[in-house]
């Protein structure tokens, strides 16, 4: 179960890669806005931008099913669409309407809900396409029907189960859409207080990938929160609190981070110094512009567990002073520095410079507090006591960090060789996926990693979790690197 709601948490990310997109026409429609020039053009890339955001069910519906399915095949891609289509037009009020004998506004309005945005149905339908998908796409049917066979068969059956949860839906949707906005009714009635317990468990949640899951809640349209796409396109926001679920991310991701990471420099020991620089760096960069904390947080995360609670806190806390003043800004990937310039330019933020003001001071308590627990409580952060970094000045590795930089394909080539040795071998790795900066494995035996061989590749940091699984840390390249990997294991 627990491997199960970690796919479907790093499945997310597909679709949530798409919105960056949409962010930057809509901004580029405020602007002109803003600026009073060439109206038409305003609104049409306003509503472009827009148009993204109304498809997000689909959307979801397809990452997920590419997400779970065993392979990423243009087969489920399909199969989703087609589940999700025939599940929310059938279950529409205009085909519910004639169905049931009523008039359409006698149709109970929780279906008014399944449109192309519906990101709960697109969550269920991508399930059942990745099922259909992993149960059928090796079938052979007789050879009177031998066309159907294989990959053809999953959008069929996926069809065909679309339907049965059609008419499950049917009778269990209005209690399942009752029960979701009743959540959502209950966080938001706690306010700010309500915007502190997300952003603890938004941070807590990290080192199993269910914050994902726990971000859609607030950020999409499962529980009528849909905080993301109210901000970005206006309709039902109010000026002040729209954007709570997401203002409070900034000062953490752009400041608070790399002055964790500043304090870890600091308190490492003076000859690992030089090492521990090129790591924090690089994952401090990454925090501030792009909002991509997890390379600075996996280094501390399991070897000082207390850091990680006191960074959920502290993440909470500022979730909670931005919602408290009413400070708002959006993103549609992550809060770094380019999300909050569009923010500047969206009608729909609060006194978004006040962020900043706030990030300031929230640098100032992270080094602070991050610096005293490290020296008081002797943590093993990177660069102290146990948890030393490998020497690249080294021989060995000198030499294979310049094998590395003499192409890009060189160097994933050589990390994924390296990588896969260090995991056992290819005989050792049964599945292989990737979220936005780590490695997912199942592999046969945990107990022959060789985490020193993975971390001379250049890994932030290696997971494990069972007997089977492991996650390895590698930064927002970690695309090219699964790619590479999967390559290598193909020949």
């Amino acid at each position: 179960m627990y491997n199960f709601f970690q796919r479907l948490g790093r499945s997310l990310m597909l679709p949530v890669a798409v919105l960056p997109a949409a962010a930057i026409i809509t901004g580029i429609g405020n602007a002109l806005a803003a600026i009073g020039i060439l109206p038409h053009v305003a609104t049409f890339f306003t509503n472009a931008g827009s148009t993204i955001l109304e498809q997000l069910g689909i959307l979801f519906a397809v990452g997920v099913a590419l997400g779970m399915a065993k392979k990423n095949d243009g087969a489920v891609a399909l199969a989703a669409v087609v589940g999700f289509f025939l599940t929310t037009v059938v279950l529409s009020p205009a085909k519910l309407a004639p169905l049931l004998g009523v008039k359409e506004t006698g149709v109970d309005k929780a279906f008014e809900q399944m449109n192309n945005a519906n990101v709960f149905i697109g969550l269920i339908v991508g399930l059942v396409a990745a099922y259909a998908y992993n149960k059928f796409s090796q079938t052979e049917l007789p050879t009177a029907l031998s066309f159907f066979s294989g990959k053809r068969l999953v959008p069929i059956m996926t069809a065909f189960f679309s339907i049965i949860l059609a008419v499950v839906l049917l009778f269990a949707w209005p209690y399942i859409y009752n029960a979701i906005v009743a959540f959502g009714m209950w966080i938001m009635g706690f306010g700010p207080t309500g915007a502190f317990i997300y952003g603890f468990f938004n941070r807590l949640l990290i080192p199993t990938g269910l914050h994902h899951a726990l971000n859609s809640v607030f950020w999409f349209d499962l529980a009528g929160i849909n905080d993301m796409a109210k901000f970005q396109t206006g309709e039902g926001a109010v000026k002040g609190e729209t954007g709570r679920y997401m203002a409070g991310f900034f000062p953490v991701m752009m400041f608070g981070v790399p002055a964790a990471a500043l304090a870890m420099y600091h308190t490492a020991e003076s000859k690992q110094k030089k090492r521990v620089y090129g790591l924090m760096f690089a994952g401090a960069i990454s925090a501030f512009f792009v909002g991509v904390t997890e390379p600075i947080e996996f280094s501390f995360m399991f070897v000082a567990p207390i850091l990680f609670v006191i960074h959920a806190f502290l993440t909470g806390l500022s979730l909670f002073i931005a919602a408290l003043f009413q400070w708002t800004a959006g993103f549609t990937f992550s809060a770094g520095l380019i999300d909050y310039v569009l923010s500047l330019i969206n009608p729909n933020a609060n006194q978004p410079w006040m962020l900043l003001v706030q990030g300031i001071v929230f640098f100032v308590i992270y080094y602070v507090v991050f610096r005293v627990a490290i020296k008081v409580l002797k943590l093993n952060t990177p660069g102290r006591g146990d948890n030393l970094l490998a020497d690249p000045t080294s021989e060995t590795d000198a030499k294979q960090a310049d094998e590395n930089t003499n192409s890009n394909d060189r160097k994933y080539s050589q990390t994924a060789i390296q990588i896969i040795e260090g995991l056992g071998g290819k005989e050792n790795i049964t599945s292989l996926t990737n979220c936005a900066t780590r490695l997912r494995m199942e592999l046969n035996d945990n107990d022959v990693l060789d985490e020193s061989k993975i971390k001379a590749a250049g890994a932030v940091g290696v997971t494990k979790s069972g007997k089977h699984n492991v996650q390895v840390i590698i930064g927002t390249h970690v695309q090219q690197v699964a790619d590479e990997i999967e390559m290598k294991m193909e020949q």
